[in-house]
């Protein structure tokens, strides 16, 4: 596996090794040692979730905050999405900036996201099951998110406005000037 730390400290993007041959290819998707390498540190996963969506689908920008706070781990088992962070610690010197890696079935990358950040995504293909390991526990009563077309973190979405297809309660989240402390 190879890990690429991105602009925003702590988050990384995990190449893992494909091995090709006539019947299709085999990876490892997770391995803890190797992960924990990788990152610089352990990560306790406890809670794997997954999605379906179609084109257009924006799910985000979502957070838990205080003791729920999540790291995830995120990749595409089928389809394409362009998978977004947005830096929410108070401290850090690229609070409120923007990462976004493209991941697809076919690239098979995997984004590590840690606590204390906004995270969301956006379907680029006709479908999308999006799958995610968790940290932490969710809680509901923790949750936290930040408007996805917020003018302040400028994120080219990588679709068109009149495509997007968004849940009425991520049209309601605030801006980041308002937004939840982690």
């Amino acid at each position: 596996m190879k890990a690429i730390e991105t602009t925003l400290k702590g988050c990384f993007v995990l190449e893992p090794t494909v091995i090709p041959d006539g019947r299709g290819y085999f990876m490892e998707s997770f391995n803890k040692r190797k992960f924990a390498d990788a990152v610089g540190h352990e990560v306790d996963f406890v809670q794997d979730n997954q999605s379906f969506s179609t084109r257009g689908v924006i799910r985000g920008l979502h957070y838990q905050r205080g003791e729920h706070a999540q790291a995830k781990l995120v990749r595409v088992l089928h389809g394409e999405v362009l998978d977004v962070a947005v830096d929410l610690r108070p401290n850090s010197p690229t609070y409120g900036k923007v990462e976004t890696v493209l991941l697809s079935e076919e690239n098979q990358k995997q984004f590590f996201v840690p606590r204390g950040f906004a995270h969301g995504f956006v379907v680029l293909s006709e479908t999308a099951v999006f799958f995610y390991k968790c940290d932490n526990y969710y809680n509901k009563a923790s949750e936290g998110g930040v408007f996805y077309n917020d003018p302040d973190l400028a994120i080219d979405w990588q679709i068109t406005e009149k495509e997007l297809i968004i849940s009425e309660k991520d049209q309601n989240l605030p801006f980041l000037k308002e937004a939840l402390p982690v």
